[in-house]
């Protein structure tokens, strides 16, 4: 079992940086393929970054590649996403997602096996 907290969203300026946070607790962690997803409203939640285990490969999103990094720190059972340069249309809530295939870049949401509670980013112009 993995249980997963977001943390860091806001409201923030065009332009600004924010960075999420995803507290993980269980011993699954580790050996876990991490992900973010987003869902605006009234839309489908969508892809957006995946991390292996290792942290040695990640995978983006055109829309956000270049401005979004994904990162973990397994000794602190955390993952992150950086989002710098934010737009409008990342406005939205930003979830969590474990995987228990270590090498898989999940993209899907239903290769998730365990999701966060969301946290809510809201850009304005």
């Amino acid at each position: 079992q993995v249980q997963l907290v977001e943390s860091g969203g806001g409201l923030v300026q065009a332009g600004d940086s924010l960075r999420l946070s995803c507290a993980a607790s269980g011993r699954s962690f580790s050996r876990s393929t991490m992900g973010w997803f987003r869902q605006a409203p009234g839309k489908e939640r969508e892809f957006v970054a995946v991390i292996t285990w290792s942290g040695g490969s990640t995978y983006y999103a055109d829309s956000v590649k270049g401005r979004f990094t994904i990162s973990r720190d397994n000794a602190k059972n955390t993952v992150y996403l950086q989002m710098n340069s934010l737009k409008r249309e990342d406005t939205a809530v930003y979830y969590c997602g474990a995987d228990r295939t270590p090498y898989r870049l999940a993209v899907k949401e239903s290769e998730y096996d365990y999701w966060g509670q969301g946290t809510q980013v809201t850009v304005s112009s």
